[in-house]
């Protein structure tokens, strides 16, 4: 699982599922006139609330990283795991709330019992919703608010002409297939030019292989022409175009995937 490609978002869930977890550990009840003396309930005292709250949110949560830190995620019957994990966050903040709304059940539909015996949400119930809408509005808004889609963990930033650390992914590491890499700012040539915003794309039978870094998460579609993408290029790694197609490049990632890139604007050319 490649950490680096986890989003900002993807943080928003994980604190949420940790705060879920705390609230699953406090009072599941409140009552009124009732000394401190005596032992409520937590969340995991009641079946119902643990499966469809607490079990659903975090088994949400999990299903939603995971499908961001794998190179491919699974599917589920044919549903990509991400979505699977979303709609479990969704669910999970649901029954949340109907546990608040009717945090008693049918007992207060019983005939001759006193309103001032019914117990109101305790401070974990009332944490779990919390928690809940937090995780299923961070799942469904991570893939549509750019804010949310930057890498959690970004790359350091290298001054102008450093040489990077090396490894594969970086400019001025040795590769798989023996293509050379330049300094940051330098072509392939080794003579030093400034830096572009956008790197000028060859005619594509003078192409040759190159170093870039895209500004914003993109994605990377198959090369068979699929509309799903296999993977999500993010801000701040060196990414290996192999290849240009009209104004799409083949790109390689760190683990040896190939795709295409679509949307090449601002790309930073090593």
């Amino acid at each position: 699982m490649n950490i680096r490609s986890l989003t900002r978002g993807d943080g928003v869930v994980i604190g949420a599922a940790v705060l879920l977890l705390i609230a699953s550990f406090l009072d599941l009840y409140s009552f009124d006139n009732v000394p401190d003396s005596v032992d409520l309930p937590s969340l995991w005292g009641s079946g119902p609330v643990v499966f469809s709250v607490v079990l659903a949110g975090i088994i949400g949560a999990a299903l939603v990283v995971l499908a961001r830190g794998l190179p491919q995620a699974p599917k589920v019957a044919g549903i990509e795991l991400g979505q699977f994990g979303a709609a479990f966050t969704v669910f999970a903040a649901w029954s949340a709330l109907g546990n608040i709304l009717d945090v008693t059940g049918g007992y207060d539909n019983i005939e001759g019992t006193r309103d001032d015996y019914l117990p109101s949400p305790g401070v974990g119930m009332i944490l779990a919703l919390v928690a809940t809408l937090l995780l299923a509005a961070a799942a469904l808004a991570t893939p549509l608010v750019p804010v949310l889609k930057g890498a959690l963990i970004p790359a350091a930033p290298q001054p102008y002409g450093a040489q990077p650390p090396g490894g594969y992914g970086y400019p001025g590491a040795q590769q798989p297939g023996g293509y050379g890499q330049p300094q940051p700012g330098q072509p392939y040539g080794g003579q030093p030019q400034p830096q572009q915003a956008q790197a000028p794309q060859p005619p594509a039978g003078d192409f040759s292989p190159f170093w870039f870094a895209v500004p914003v998460p993109r994605p990377l579609f198959a090369e068979d022409g699929s509309p799903t993408p296999i993977a999500e290029l993010a801000p701040g790694t060196w990414y290996l175009a192999v290849e240009q197609r009209g104004a799409a490049l083949v790109a390689q990632t760190q683990d040896g995937r190939r795709g295409v890139l679509q949307d090449t604007s601002g790309i930073q050319r090593g």
